[in-house]
């Protein structure tokens, strides 16, 4: 599918965007373009991938719709990763989150119709699942401006489609990078709530089933990940062990608890009980179809089976034990070295 093409990363310097781009070298594409805000982020990443002659890096915002325009002539892919993410951030500024997440979103779906793009892939959040924060607001709102381009783009071959998923360990201002840094300082490790469970999964795993969703997309469906459930306190556990047996001086460490920021949840939800009466799943995703269609039989992946009526949330899902929350860690490289 992406031998050949020309194919546009938005946020594509992010943990996300650059991970996409890494495993979309290894496909052979024509041209990968990798958009972005971040100077110095561009810098670094044209540093690692200094040896690969078909990369090229554009400055650039999504919300200036006349770039992002121009940024996607003869473009064959998009694969949208840039978004305001930090839910206290998008509290206090929340027309900023705004101007990324729905205004920059509907400049991304322009442009892909304008130029008659094949296919765009939007990176969404469980936070859009009955959201009470402006963050997950603002991203279901781009995930409905994205199912509904599906249904208004006229003669434009262009496919829209969406992949929801949970924390991705490792990324940026994610909690892990943080505990680590508070044990190996010595400092209380913080944690809003002891209660807490979250739907958590590696970059590279998040990464390929994003393409995976790719390949199968028809048409204004929602690909849901099915992701592993932690205790972030159990986490936070798992990471001081880890810290304590491999260094000589112990952390002095403790773990606090300094109650929920503004719209943060106790547990996170990534499909409701009304979407998975629209749903379909194999053993690594769901795809919900819009509730826009009144028949969607033509679009339903193979190897996919009717799913279950049942909201897809981590408060009802087995959490990992210790043991296998260690696990994940040490595949993923998130130890202490």
């Amino acid at each position: 599918m992406f031998k050949d093409k020309t194919i546009l990363v938005t946020g594509g310097t992010g943990s996300i965007g650059s991970e996409i781009v890494r495993q979309l070298l290894n496909h052979n594409p024509k041209v990968i373009r990798i958009f972005s805000r971040d100077e110095s982020k561009h810098f670094e990443f044209q540093q690692e991938l200094s040896e690969y002659k078909n990369v090229r890096f554009l400055v650039g915002d999504i919300r200036d719709k006349e770039r992002i325009n121009y940024a996607t002539k003869d473009v064959d892919i998009i694969f949208h990763a840039a978004a305001l993410k930090h839910v206290p951030s998008s509290e206090y500024n929340p027309f900023e989150a705004v101007k990324t997440n729905v205004i920059g979103v509907q400049n991304v779906i322009e442009a892909a119709i304008n130029n008659n793009v094949e296919k765009v892939v939007a990176i969404s959040t469980d936070k859009v699942v009955n959201p009470t924060n402006t963050m997950g607001a603002t991203k279901l709102l781009s995930e409905r401006l994205i199912s509904a381009a599906e249904h208004y783009k006229g003669n434009a071959k262009t496919v829209f489609s969406c992949v929801r998923f949970g924390n991705v360990m490792g990324s940026r201002g994610s909690v892990i990078p943080l505990f680590k840094r508070q044990i190996e300082e010595g400092r209380d490790v913080t944690l809003t709530d002891k209660r807490m469970t979250r739907f958590m999964m590696s970059i590279p795993q998040a990464s390929k089933l994003v393409l995976k969703a790719a390949e199968l997309s028809s048409g204004g469906e929602i690909y849901v990940l099915k992701m592993p459930v932690l205790y972030i306190t159990e986490l936070a556990e798992t990471l001081l062990e880890d810290f304590n047996n491999k260094r000589k001086s112990k952390s002095s460490s403790s773990i606090v608890e300094t109650g929920i920021r503004p719209g943060e949840k106790i547990y996170e939800e990534l499909m409701t009980i009304e979407e998975s009466e629209r749903a379909y799943d194999n053993d690594k995703m769901y795809a919900i179809f819009s509730h826009l269609s009144d028949n969607t039989q033509h679009s339903i992946p193979k190897g996919f089976k009717k799913a279950e009526r049942n909201a897809y949330s981590s408060k009802d899902e087995k959490p990992l034990t210790k043991q296998e929350i260690f696990k994940l860690l040490e595949n993923s490289g998130l130890l202490f070295n």
